[in-house]
């Protein structure tokens, strides 16, 4: 089962935003391609790194632009964490990967989660600084790119 969510398009004037929730056999064709582009073609993380046996267990986030186009994606894990988080090249800074993690953040807010957690590359850091997530920890690497714990608390 998917749900659908409208967002209105930031200061810039991009088009209205259509973020769907589902499972991994909803939405993996399109979440499956995001990722392949942005994790093992421009990143160059090893394909049998980004697949993993989680997908299935998780609730998927695609945003959509007015024309219907996979934009971005991300993950909600069983346990809080909020994971494979990437967003095609040609619509970063546009509000795509705000809104995919708000949306994550708001349906773990509802099951009940007291934080949600994640794995930034430390060039995302500011990012998630900015919607609320605070360093949890040293730097580690993962996949040969160095990475920081954070953790957003709600209550």
């Amino acid at each position: 089962m998917t749900s659908t969510t409208d967002t209105h398009g930031n200061d810039a004037g991009t088009n209205t935003l259509k973020i769907t929730l589902g499972s991994w056999a909803d939405l993996q064709k399109e979440a499956q391609a995001i990722r392949y582009d942005v994790f093992v073609i421009e990143q160059n993380i090893p394909a049998e790194l980004e697949w993993d046996d989680m997908d299935a267990q998780c609730l998927h986030a695609v945003a959509y632009d007015a024309t219907g186009a996979a934009l971005g994606t991300g993950r909600l894990l069983p346990d809080g964490h909020i994971g494979r988080m990437a967003v095609r090249k040609s619509a970063r800074g546009l509000g795509v990967g705000a809104a995919i993690l708000q949306s994550l953040m708001q349906q773990a807010r509802q099951r009940g989660d007291q934080a949600v957690k994640l794995n930034a590359q430390i060039s995302a850091e500011p990012f998630y600084s900015a919607n609320g997530y605070s360093r949890d920890g040293e730097v580690f690497e993962e996949a040969g790119i160095p990475h920081i714990s954070m953790t957003h608390q709600f209550f």
